[in-house]
C-alpha cells in the first residue's frame, strides 16, 4: 500500500481496493501512471471514484484498467464516460513481466490503491496476484484473529 510521507501536502488516497488483499495472494506490486481526461482529474480531486470491481489487462502490448468508476464532473464542458477502459503507463520491462505473469503463470492484475503522488499526479498501484481458495481465506482470517487475540492478551496480561 502507498505510504504517506510525513510532510507531503499533495499526497491523497483517492480510492482503495481493501478486499483485494482478502481475495488474492499478492506477489508483487507496480506503481503505474494513468491516462485521464481533464474532467476525470477534476472528479478525482473531489474523491468520487471506485476501483473495487476493476482489474487490469494487457491487450496488444498496452496495459488497460477495466471497469473502474470515476463519477461525472458536473461543471465539465466535455464530460467523460463513467466506466471505460483507461490506459495505464508502465515501462516495457514491467509490461512484459505482467504479460508473462497473466498469460503463462495464471496470475491476475488487481488494482490496490489510486492516489495523488507528491507531485500531484494520479498514480495507481497494480498488484500481480493469485486468487485465493476458500480454505486459504479461512487460514488468513484465522491468523488475523489469532494476532488480535495475542495482542489483546499481551496488552491486558491475562
Amino acid at each position: 500500500m502507498a505510504k504517506k510521507p510525513a510532510t507531503d501536502p499533495n499526497y491523497k488516497v483517492i480510492a482503495e481496493n481493501r478486499r483485494a488483499r482478502y481475495d488474492f495472494a499478492i506477489e508483487s506490486d507496480v506503481e503505474c501512471g494513468i491516462v485521464l481526461a481533464g474532467s476525470e482529474v477534476k472528479s478525482l480531486r473531489t474523491g468520487q471514484s471506485n476501483i473495487a470491481d476493476s482489474y487490469a489487462t494487457v491487450d496488444n502490448g498496452e496495459l488497460w484498467l477495466v471497469n473502474s468508476y470515476i463519477a461525472p464532473y458536473k461543471q465539465a464542458m466535455f464530460p467523460h464516460e463513467e466506466r471505460t477502459r483507461r490506459k495505464l503507463l508502465v515501462s516495457k520491462r514491467e509490461l512484459a513481466r505482467m504479460w508473462k505473469a497473466t498469460q503463462r503463470d495464471g496470475m491476475t492484475l488487481v488494482p490496490l490503491v489510486m492516489y495523488f503522488n507528491h507531485k500531484g499526479r494520479v498514480k495507481i498501484k497494480i498488484a500481480i496476484a493469485k486468487g485465493k481458495q476458500k480454505q486459504d481465506k479461512r487460514a488468513t482470517e484465522a491468523a488475523r484473529d489469532w494476532g488480535r487475540s495475542k495482542a489483546r492478551l499481551l496488552r491486558h496480561g491475562d
